[in-house]
């Protein structure tokens, strides 16, 4: 039998119906649908304008050059952020400085955005893990733009304040594993018109050629329609899967409280054990478990505990669980058994 599938796009039959119109209109390019897509976006996450690209990558990178990041720059990031951020950076001649985390929620601490922007980090790039927010965080604070990526945090909230609502500008990739999937792509989105002119600046010759297609707009805006529903089912599985947890010695990663509503992009374990004596137990019955930061800028900072006591033991010992809205009634049932066994 094969394993569960870590994840799985949340794409049904007749949502396909959306991407073929846009073919039948031979409008697959960017054009209306994807303006559209933005404008739904933005009205999401409470942004005001943007641009939605055809990569992670190009939002990421479009982002930092808008807060005047370039050779020589430095930009602080969390140790849990993913490697993709150092690559970006190099790619701009920039330098990174790593910070410890917030054992409260996982993205980077408020004393260590304070250190890194004293040792000359001019923005910060705050990345936020298995569905947490930094709440109680108020990194503008320090003087510094900060850019806020959401890929993973996207509606998550605490109270009246969810994902969007740190930065000064935000990204969120629309990747096959994302809460929203285009097949590719994502939106840099933001309320201060001050990065309109500059953004228009950057994409003036190539706006064509780097601009989500409206193909894959078109995805992104049937599954915005069903977002409320697919939320409901990540949010049922998450619960589901923390009772389970508490018949065990391990920790949930991230927020505890009853008044946080993940957006349940995964679900993450730190253990107390071995993650390999974990993931096996897991595979043993057909339930897929990975490593949670294994992909971060942490992977080679392992042993580093006078630097990120914090987290250390995340990128050590956190596993984590599929949580999304495909789940079969007999897999949740699986998950909840193993998480509940977890050795």
């Amino acid at each position: 039998m094969a394993l569960i599938p870590f994840y799985k796009p949340t794409i049904r039959r007749k949502d396909m119906d959306a991407v073929l119109q846009t073919m039948v209109d031979e409008r697959i390019g960017p054009g209306e649908r994807s303006q559209e897509f933005l404008k739904q976006f933005c009205t999401l996450v409470g942004a005001k304008e943007g641009i939605a690209l055809r990569s992670y990558v190009d939002a990421l990178g479009t982002a930092l050059k808008l807060c005047n990041v370039g050779a020589g720059s430095t930009v602080g990031v969390s140790i849990l952020s993913p490697v993709v951020y150092e690559a970006v950076l190099e790619s701009l001649g920039a330098n990174i400085l790593l910070g410890d985390i917030d054992p409260e929620h996982g993205c980077l601490s408020t004393s260590e955005a304070a250190r890194l922007v004293s040792e000359g980090a001019s923005v910060l790039l705050v990345h936020e893990p298995m569905c947490q927010i930094p709440f109680g965080c108020d990194y503008r604070q320090f003087g510094v733009k900060v850019i806020e990526d959401i890929s993973q945090s996207l509606e998550s909230a605490y109270e009246d304040t969810k994902a969007g609502s740190f930065g000064d500008i935000v990204v969120c990739a629309f990747e096959q594993d994302c809460i929203i999937s285009t097949g590719g792509g994502a939106a840099l989105v933001f309320n201060d018109h001050e990065f309109a002119s500059p953004l228009q600046e950057i994409y003036e010759q190539v706006r064509p050629y780097v601009e989500l297609p409206d193909m894959n707009a078109a995805l992104g805006s049937i599954q915005l329609a069903s977002l409320p529903m697919q939320m409901e089912k990540r949010k049922e599985f998450y619960e589901l899967f923390r009772k389970s947890l508490l018949k065990t010695h391990h920790k949930l990663f991230g927020i505890g409280n009853i008044d946080f509503e993940p957006n349940g992009y995964g679900f993450c374990v730190v253990l107390d054990s071995k993650a390999e004596d974990a993931i096996k137990f897991a595979n043993k019955y057909q339930v897929s478990a990975q490593k949670t930061f294994e992909g971060s800028l942490g992977i080679h900072h392992s042993q580093r505990f006078d630097l990120f006591p914090h987290a250390v033991p995340a990128l050590l010992r956190a596993l984590s669980f599929p949580t999304y809205p495909f789940l079969k009634q007999g897999d949740v049932e699986m998950l909840m058994k193993v998480i509940s066994h977890l050795p």
